[in-house]
């Protein structure tokens, strides 16, 4: 150990290298309930892709298993390191590089949070606009995990926002792929290959962002519904009517109940309605004119009107920031209720009433809950699962996992599988594909350096 601290700590810097016990303890978790902490073994904190190379080169070398960092704030447990591994934090490599904004484009190190990059690109009236939900979140993690969010939308996922790469190969290579064009259609997609690998091909050392004009005017719209199957019919109308709404959130009445509890939200709902709503549908809307936003919000009253809304709510400034903000803070409310886990599961928009009811079923056969909310507009369905015996969870986890796949969709829609979700992808997923992504994986990685145990059991 002291042979291999030492050759790390002449790349990043006596400062910049902790080992064993003088590591602290939250970077050897990220926040995943049913994952584990483990204390590395060795902590660097690279400033270049230089050092990131030097130090993957070193690992390989060593035989060292290498876990990445950003803000951990993940839920799948792919930030979590092996005992005798390496974390490669990035929080020295926090600086926004490049505004461009004749190409609506910034170039930014991996260490930089979503609160920081929201800072920079509204000095220019422009916008990243990937939220997962947490501003602490950073860029590097959202390219690990592809993260989505509510107001993937209108804008999508990650992947739909990242232009380029510089990475750092296991191997120590560094490479550039794609850029600020907006198109590329030479050799292999290698950005979205990275995009969601979850840490284990490269490591991204600089990401381009695509930016997006900031809209000055927007209005948040709460609709309640007696019953959740109306909330679902009137996604797609919504979406069709034109009216682009940049968040379509439902939220269950069990856990609009928890958040504005929580979070002592006054949202003038009054008692006999949300006794009888039993779904919410959140509508966002925004334009660079106040008036045609107006306009929007009228025609949105009433098309909700017509779909079986019980009463439209449209909330102002304050009220819609906290609703918004309570929503994005949902896994905070159910882990502070005692759920046992949170899962993202995705299927096709128009399946969503059919996965919730069979998870719910699934649920109640096992004498677990499942409450929660999602992303209405992109049937991203997120469930607190309420289940203290891990072996019922386990069995109850598949099930709906399976439910899910069978409709046509995938274990998770943005948070990835880390380690928390691989043994269920192993036993659901096609034989066939998992060996193909083993064999890129180890065309990245020959020696298995990068994050094993993540996305494949080993």
């Amino acid at each position: 150990m002291g042979d291999v601290a030492a050759r790390l700590a002449e790349i990043v810097g006596d400062k910049h290298l902790l080992t064993g016990a003088a590591i602290p303890e939250d970077y050897g978790h990220d926040e995943a309930l049913t994952i584990a902490a483990q204390q590395p073994a060795y902590l660097a904190k690279p400033a270049t892709a230089e050092e990131v190379a030097a130090l993957l080169k070193a690992a390989g070398e060593d035989g060292v298993p290498v876990t990445a960092r950003g803000s951990g704030s993940g839920l799948s447990g792919a930030a979590r390191p092996q005992e005798n591994g390496l974390v490669i934090s990035f929080e020295r490599m926090n600086a926004v590089l490049e505004i461009d904004t004749e190409n609506h484009v910034a170039v930014v190190q991996p260490g930089v949070t979503l609160q920081e990059l929201d800072v920079k690109t509204a000095a220019a009236g422009l916008s990243y606009t990937v939220y997962p939900g947490e501003l602490s979140a950073s860029v590097g993690g959202n390219v690990g995990t592809n993260a989505g969010g509510m107001r993937a939308v209108k804008y999508g996922v990650t992947r739909n926002n990242v232009l380029g790469l510089q990475a750092v190969l296991p191997t120590g290579e560094i490479i550039r792929t794609g850029g600020k064009t907006a198109k590329v259609s030479t050799g292999y997609d290698l950005t979205q290959l990275i995009i969601g690998s979850e840490g284990t091909l490269a490591l991204a050392t600089e990401v381009i962002v695509k930016l997006h004009p900031r809209l000055s005017h927007g209005a948040t719209v709460l609709a309640p519904f007696g019953d959740l199957d109306q909330v679902m019919a009137a996604v797609p109308k919504i979406i069709s009517s034109g009216l682009a709404p940049h968040i379509l959130e439902y939220i269950d009445n069990l856990t609009m109940a928890a958040i504005t509890y929580s979070e002592k939200l006054s949202l003038g709902v009054p008692d006999k309605i949300r006794d009888s709503a039993q779904a919410y549908l959140v509508v966002a809307l925004e334009n660079r004119e106040a008036e045609r936003l107006r306009a929007d919000i009228e025609i949105l009253g009433e098309l909700l009107g017509e779909l079986g809304a019980i009463d439209v709510y449209v909330l102002e400034g304050g009220s819609a920031r906290k609703l918004i903000e309570a929503r994005e803070k949902a896994f905070w409310t159910a882990k502070s209720v005692g759920a046992d886990d949170v899962i993202d599961v995705v299927v096709p928009r128009a399946a969503m009433p059919r996965f919730l009811t069979r998870a719910k079923e699934l649920a109640q056969a096992a004498e677990a809950g499942a409450i929660g909310c999602g992303h209405a507009g992109d049937g991203n369905v997120h469930l607190a699962i309420f289940c203290k015996d891990a072996d019922k969870r386990h069995k109850l986890l598949h099930d709906i996992f399976a439910t899910g796949m069978e409709l046509g969709g995938a274990i998770s829609g943005e948070h990835g599988l880390g380690r928390a979700k691989a043994e269920h992808y192993r036993e659901l997923e096609d034989p066939a594909k998992i060996e193909l992504l083993r064999r890129i994986k180890q065309s990245f990685d020959p020696a298995g350096i990068l994050n094993p145990g993540v996305l494949f059991v080993d």
